[in-house]
């Protein structure tokens, strides 16, 4: 397991934009593919994106699509997730997840570290 820590949230208007990171301070981040979930009150936990061990593959839910973009940068042992025109909708909990595999996943079963998560409030 490795250790996780979210930052980045806060309060934004909708259209606006917001930042998340990711960090690690473990040498091992970047064997593995990193994924980012969300959790609305009141609902599951949902994939939001994922990018594998090298960066050169990413996975976007059809949610976000053409407003999200996920990256990492392996010798600073961080992913990012880059959110534009948010929407209400996009308010959450935001988790990153790192898989046990090189490439990212959608299913939550396969991650073996969590981050503490940090909320994300759109108003609108």
């Amino acid at each position: 397991q490795v250790q996780l820590v979210e930052s980045g949230g806060g309060l934004v208007q909708a259209g606006g934009s917001l930042r998340l990171s990711c960090a690690s301070s473990d040498r091992t981040f970047s064997y593995y593919g990193m994924d980012w979930f969300r959790q609305a009150s009141g609902k599951e936990r949902e994939f939001v994106a994922g990018i594998s061990s090298s960066g050169g593959h990413t996975d976007i839910a059809d949610s976000v699509k053409g407003r999200f973009t996920i990256s990492r940068v392996n010798n600073g042992n961080a992913v990012y997730l880059q959110m534009d025109n948010l929407k209400p909708e996009d308010t959450a909990v935001y988790y990153c997840a790192a898989s046990r595999m090189s490439l990212n996943s959608r299913q939550q079963t396969v991650h073996h570290s969590w981050g503490q998560g940090t909320q994300v409030t759109v108003s609108s």
